[in-house]
Formats: C-alpha cells, sequence, structure tokens
C-alpha cells in the first residue's frame, strides 16, 4: 500500500534543532478531506492503540536523533558522523520494501498484524541487544565504534520504517471511515510523543549537569537514566505490548461494498509487481523526473546549517540537555506556522512560496556561522551559559522556521496539486520520499565534509607542533590530549562549507527558478499517467 502521508523528516531531525516535520502540512490537508461528521462511538480503543504504535515508532526515532550529541562530547570525527548520519536514511527509502510489506501476509493471522507484531518483537530484540553492547561502542578503546552504532541504529530505524507500513495500512480498516481523518492525529501527535520522549526527554534526564542543577540536592556524577537502561526498558515494553496486540486485537478486512472505496482499495491491493510497475510509470513522465531533479538538490545550500550547526554548538560546550530542551519552545510555532503559510499557497502557484523562501533561508547560513562563531564569548568560567544566550538562540531558530516551513508548505501544496488523484497514495508517497530522500544525502556529505575543509594541528605545551598527528578523529585527539598537547583548529572547515552552501544555494537559484516556473505552467495532462 501506498501512503500518502509525508514522511518523517530527514534534514534537521538531528541535533540542529530545526524539526523539520514533513507529515504536518499533510495531515492538516488529510483532515480538511475528511468527512466533517465524525463519530467517536465505539472508537476510543483503536484511537488510543493507533497512538501508542506511533509513539513505540517514535522512541527508536528520538533516541537515534540524541546520538549525534552523544558522539560529539566523545570528540568523533565529522566523517564519523556522516557515516552515523546513515541511520536516519530508512525513513527516506522506505517506498523501496513498502509494496512487500502491503502484498505478502498471512490470511490467518491478518494483513497488518503480520508484520506488525514480528517486526515490534524484532524491535524489542535489537533494543535489549543494544543495552547490552551500546556503552562498549560508545567508549571501545578509548573511541566511540561508529561501525557498530551505525548498524545497530539503523536496525531500529528500518524496522520503525518498516513497522510505519504496517501500521499506516492497518489505520485504514481498523478505524471506521467516517473517523479515518483521525489516523493522521494519530501518527502525528503519537510519532512526535515518541521522538519527545526518545530525543529531548532521555538526554534531558541523561546528562548529570542537567539532573544536579534541577532535579537534586547532591550532586552525581551521571544523570537519572542511561542509554543501556532506556534501552532496555523500551524492549521490554515492546515485548508486552506487541504480545498484548497479538493477543487481544483482531484485525478486521476493509469494506469492500463501499463504493466509495473503490478507487482506493484497488490500488491498496496492487500486487508487489503491480505497486513497482506504477512507480515506474509514474517516474517515466518528463514532469516527474525534473521535479525529483529540483527536490534532489534543493536543499544543498542549507545542508551545512541544518546539520552541522547544532554539532558545533555542542563543540563550543553548550551543554547538549540544553541544546535540546530548546526544541520545546518551538513546538507551538511549528503547529502554528503551516496553519498561516498555507493562506498563501493554495492558489495555483503554490511554489512560488517556495521560491521567494528560498533566499532567506540561505542568509541564515550567514547567520548560524555567526552563532557559532560568538558562542565562546558567552561561555562563564565554570563553563555555563547566561539565560539571555538561549534565548537569543530560539529566537534565530524560530525565526528560521517561517523559511523552513515556507518551503514545506509550498511543496506540499503541489505535490497535492499535480498529484494524478488516480493513483494519488503513490503519487504523494514518491514524491515525499523523493523530498526527504533530497533532504538526507546533502546533509551527510555536509558532515563528512567538514573535516575535509578542516585544517588542525596538535601543539604540545611548549608550542611544538607535531606534524604527524592532524587530529583527524578522536583517537588522534585522543594521543595529543594524553601527550600533554592540545589540538588548534588553523582553520574550521565548518566556515568554508558555510560560504561554499550559501554560493551553491543562489547559483542554484538561478536555474532552479526557471524550473520550478516551467512545471507549475504545466498543463494537467503533464502529470497524469498513462493506462497503456
Amino acid at each position: 500500500m501506498m501512503r500518502k502521508r509525508a514522511e518523517l523528516p530527514s534534514e534537521n531531525e538531528r541535533s540542529s534543532l530545526i524539526e523539520n516535520d514533513e507529515s504536518t502540512y499533510q495531515i492538516k490537508e488529510e483532515m480538511k478531506e475528511a468527512p466533517q461528521i465524525w463519530s467517536w462511538k465505539g472508537e476510543g480503543r483503536n484511537i488510543a492503540l493507533l497512538f501508542f504504535l506511533y509513539l513505540l515508532q517514535g522512541i527508536p526515532l528520538g533516541l537515534t536523533a540524541s546520538i549525534p550529541l552523544m558522539l560529539q562530547n566523545r570528540h568523533v570525527s565529522y566523517k564519523e558522523q556522516a557515516e552515523f548520519s546513515l541511520v536516519f536514511w530508512p525513513f527516506s527509502l522506505k517506498l523501496l520494501w513498502a509494496p512487500i510489506v502491503d502484498s505478502l501476509y498471512s490470511s490467518r493471522m491478518g494483513r497488518r498484524k503480520t508484520w506488525l507484531v514480528p517486526v515490534q518483537y524484532l524491535l524489542g530484540i535489537a533494543m535489549l541487544f543494544l543495552s547490552t553492547k551500546v556503552d562498549q561502542y560508545l567508549d571501545s578503546e578509548g573511541s566511540p565504534n561508529i561501525k557498530m552504532l551505525t548498524i545497530g541504529f539503523f536496525s531500529l530505524n528500518f524496522l520503525a520504517a518498516t513497522q510505519d507500513i504496517a501500521v499506516d495500512g492497518w489505520a485504514l480498516t481498523m478505524l471506521h471511515r467516517k473517523n479515518v481523518g483521525y489516523a493522521s492525529t494519530c501518527n502525528s501527535v503519537g510519532q512526535t510523543a515518541g521522538y519527545f520522549l526518545g530525543y529531548v526527554v532521555f538526554v534531558a534526564f541523561e546528562s548529570a549537569d542537567f539532573c544536579n542543577k534541577y532535579l537534586r540536592s547532591q550532586p552525581e556524577p551521571f544523570g537519572l537514566l542511561t542509554l543501556s537502561g532506556f534501552l532496555y526498558f523500551w524492549g521490554i515494553v515492546f515485548f508486552i505490548t506487541t504480545t498484548f496486540v497479538w493477543l487481544l486485537k483482531r484485525e478486521k478486512a476493509p469494506d469492500c461494498t463501499n463504493e466509495e472505496s473503490t478507487g482506493e482499495d484497488a490500488e491498496h491491493n496492487l500486487s508487489i509487481v503491480e505497486s513497482y510497475k506504477l512507480l515506474l510509470k509514474i517516474f517515466k513522465l518528463p514532469a516527474i523526473q525534473w521535479t525529483v531533479v529540483v527536490l534532489l538538490t534543493c536543499k544543498i545550500g542549507f545542508s551545512a546549517s541544518d546539520a552541522v550547526t547544532g554539532l558545533k554548538l555542542v563543540e563550543m560546550g553548550v551543554p547538549k540537555a540544553q541544546l535540546a530542551l530548546l526544541a520545546v519552545p518551538l513546538v507551538p510555532l511549528q503547529i502554528v506556522l503551516p496553519l498561516f503559510i498555507s493562506r498563501y499557497t493554495a492558489g495555483p502557484r503554490p511554489m512560488q512560496v517556495f521560491i521567494n523562501a528560498i533566499p532567506y533561508r540561505l542568509m541564515f547560513g550567514f547567520i548560524y556561522a555567526g552563532l557559532v562563531w560568538i558562542t565562546p564569548q558567552f561561555q562563564s568560567s565554570d563553563g555555563q551559559f547566561p539565560f539571555y544566550y538561549y534565548l537569543m538562540v530560539v529566537i534565530i531558530y524560530a525565526i528560521h522556521q517561517v523559511a523552513v516551513y515556507s518551503m514545506f508548505v509550498a511543496v506540499m501544496a503541489f505535490f497535492a496539486k499535480v498529484s494524478d488523484p488516480q493513483v494519488g497514495g503513490t503519487y504523494m508517497t514518491l514524491l515525499n520520499t523523493v523530498c526527504n530522500l533530497g533532504g538526507n544525502w546533502p546533509s551527510t556529505l555536509a558532515l563528512w565534509s567538514v573535516d575535509a575543509l578542516t585544517w588542525k594541528s596538535c601543539h604540545s605545551k611548549d608550542s611544538i607542533i607535531h606534524e604527524t598527528n592532524k587530529c583527524r578523529n578522536a583517537a588522534e585527539t585522543l594521543e595529543c590530549t594524553d601527550g600533554g598537547g592540545q589540538c588548534i583548529v588553523d582553520l574550521d572547515g565548518f566556515y568554508v562549507e558555510s560560504l561554499i552552501c550559501i554560493v551553491i544555494g543562489f547559483l542554484w537559484l538561478r536555474w532552479g527558478r526557471r524550473v520550478i516556473h516551467q512545471l507549475q505552467s504545466k498543463d494537467e495532462s503533464a502529470w497524469k499517467v498513462r493506462n497503456n
């Protein structure tokens, strides 16, 4: 089954704190399209179950987003951060295996439970296994074992993405047709709640500084939570809740007699081969091919600021717990902005808002670089930052959200406008997958490039430069400091990369503006999928 819901964001879900929730606007649109008369009668338990299943899905996503902050405190290289960033890709690639999940199932167990139950058991097993190994991986011979961490958390996100496919499909039959709009609400609220628990709550309570400052009368050298303990707890929760769902919740078949659902069910019930053929048909449209090129390249100009800024602030001494908590005041803004901006994207040329927002978002590359540059000046002798510094960061991030959501709402409105209604679910899923991928690969490349553009040297106490040690990774940094030296940054690649990305962004805008205008001017037939 191909979903119309936009996927989780990928470009800002790490420590940049700019949570670009690409499901928000689409949810609002689906709610508008849903029938206006809804009934809660007999649906309370189903809605509660959907909410909880999406909450479980958000836990590994949030927990994964917290790992780069922990790695940054362990002085890993940005190339290693880039390697770990691959764990965020499964949600952007799940379209590749979604037809398999939708088409292969046991009628006896149920179409969705065939996948949901074993996948959630596997999630529980993976969490329990990681709980026994993650401390070793984080502190392996003085530096984190990035390869094993990447494999472990990639597996979690792959399983969570597969669970998302099953839950999305189950929501269509679990709820009465008049109430199916609530599925999007459960998705948004549940996944956000899980992400909040796995990211903000965990990072705060794992931090000894945060716990000592706000929760303890006597300071301790550790936080109230540990990563291994958190994984173990949620592994047990996955096992218990999955068993209850397996034994107590029956899956009902879709109502095939409903005339309103005939076309939609036909799309959902495609075989594996038919699903992939439909995707290929859509991709062969020239208009779609140009759209794919635009979506895969439009975020290159923002990649340095979006992917690296948060990690740089941690490197400059900002506590990771405080940085994570700054996401909290941005949540109301992220809810209101799509509602406000959608008033300007409802016309025939929604991408004009997208184009207009690009220069402002590109200029934030300079602002974020400046923020990183001045951050050490606000740090006191005891390593703390004043309240007005955090207030300044929140204001900067909040203003940045206007540009982020202007682009996001515009592109979502464009997808809804051009999608062929005969295959709307598959169409929207393909476009959203490409859109998310267009944020993932530049972020990974931006992280990888920071070290390549940075020049460091190891200086001993008597100012002797060790030519052989360039402090290129955690091991060389440890070697330098253990020898009584200090790694000195001669040229920070973040600033170089920020400038390069901004220049590329403005050059892209000259080309992209023309292509986008042409795409918006195309006739409706250019976007139709031919049946032959």
